[in-house]
């Protein structure tokens, strides 16, 4: 089976999110095949259903005053950022017909990136026992937070490419107050190809869950 790709470019995080719930009632009906939305956000900080509110280390006034926005969202979770030179993508896969359950599918999700970042750009990144996400050394390079509705995933992955990594102090990411977030950009001192690492990410997804390639698609 091949995996569907909707590429949205740089779209805002409430419409990106009403084309998800589009996407997952389709697959929920076997309308359509497992999906992948790639999507590039302006800046945004989502709090999971669990998120600790005070996460946000910010006032609303200063968000908007940085531009950034507010949503509350019910992936899994504390609280994230989303935007600029950022890869978010957003699986909408039926976990009964590809045979996992949760747990593996984000362990797939997290040895795609390890084996991206080592083989495309000699980053050392690893999974840590305590936290999901992908890492490199005490820094969070990849976020995971994902909700399953009726068998099928949404939300998904945040892969910080050549991301405002300055955003992150407005907030505790991912609740986590001992460890820090990191970027390609970062780690390598000059920014990477957004488009080509786009295509590297749905690539290295494909042959993590084993789909036979991927076609990309249009919104109906």
């Amino acid at each position: 089976m091949k995996l569907n790709v909707l590429f949205l470019g740089r779209c805002e995080y409430e419409k990106a999110l009403k084309v998800q719930y589009d996407i997952l009632e389709k697959r929920q009906k076997n309308e359509i095949g497992d999906t992948l939305i790639i999507v590039e956000h302006p800046p945004v900080i989502t709090l999971g259903k669990h998120a600790v509110e005070s996460n946000v280390v910010v006032s609303e006034k200063h968000l908007n005053n940085e531009g950034v926005s507010l949503h509350k969202t019910n992936r899994g979770g504390d609280v994230t950022y989303h935007g600029d030179g950022q890869i978010v993508g957003y699986p909408i896969v039926n976990l009964r017909q590809k045979g996992i359950g949760i747990k593996k599918f984000v362990q797939k999700m997290q040895e795609a990136f390890i084996d991206l970042l080592n083989d495309k750009f000699n980053i050392n990144a690893r999974k840590d026992d305590k936290h999901t996400g992908v890492w490199v050394d005490d820094e969070k390079i990849v976020a995971i937070g994902l909700a399953v509705k009726r068998g099928v995933t949404m939300h998904g992955f945040a892969f910080n490419v050549n991301t405002n990594l300055d955003h992150f102090k407005l907030i505790v990411p991912c609740g986590i107050a001992d460890k820090g977030v990191t970027s390609i950009n970062k780690l390598k001192g000059e920014p990477a190809d957004f488009d080509a690492v786009n295509k590297l990410a749905v690539e290295y997804l494909c042959n993590s869950f084993e789909y036979n390639g991927f076609e990309i698609i249009d919104i109906d």
